[in-house]
């Protein structure tokens, strides 16, 4: 693959997991709006959305710098399929409409463990990796092990559920086992290619 077929390729990957964080970011704000009361689960919706617009600021600040010079190095690309993005804009979107025509709050978290135990985040943990180092994945792998740890106790506290809090707990410990366990890949970063 020649390094322009690459780099276009790299751009259209970035482009649909800003896309998918996006939606993300959308389908949060509806729950933050939804439950206002009390303070402190709306604060956990705007905190959810907020990661979500980070994840999608560090995707922009990616592909502006792929933009500005273009003849950067790039790793190999992630394994983002056409159809692994039309399965994730599925999920969002089947979310999204129900979350439109009102939900419980136990049907929000149930959403909300979805989507992070979906491939999304991977996508965006892969690419944080290849593009930015291992460094940066680690930074957001992180900040979703705190995600999860903020929705188990939310699960565990407003409501009864407890297959919902073992599902929570596990995808929790999953993450949990992949930040210490997984060491990481050497990836260059974004850096000019000399020629």
């Amino acid at each position: 693959m020649s390094h322009r077929s690459l780099v276009a390729t790299v751009q259209s990957l970035i482009a649909a997991a800003m896309d998918l964080e996006r939606r993300t970011m959308e389908l949060y704000c509806q729950f933050e709006n939804r439950f206002r009361r009390p303070e402190e689960l709306r604060r956990f919706w705007f905190e959810m959305a907020q990661h979500e617009a980070q994840h999608f600021g560090a995707l922009a600040l990616l592909a502006a710098l792929l933009d500005a010079a273009p003849r950067r190095a790039l790793p190999p690309e992630a394994a983002l399929t056409p159809a692994r993005i039309e399965h994730l804009r599925a999920l969002l979107d089947s979310c999204r409409r129900e979350a439109a025509e009102g939900v419980s709050l136990e049907r929000a978290f149930e959403m909300c463990l979805d989507i992070e135990a979906s491939e999304i985040e991977d996508v965006v943990l892969d690419l944080l990796h290849s593009l930015k180092g291992a460094a940066a994945r680690t930074r957001a792998l992180q900040l979703l092990i705190h995600d999860l740890g903020d929705l188990g106790y939310m699960i565990e506290k407003y409501t009864t559920s407890q297959s919902l809090l073992a599902r929570a707990d596990a995808l929790l410990e999953t993450q949990v086992g992949r930040l210490r366990l997984r060491p990481p890949r050497p990836t260059p970063s974004l850096r000019r290619v000399k020629g």
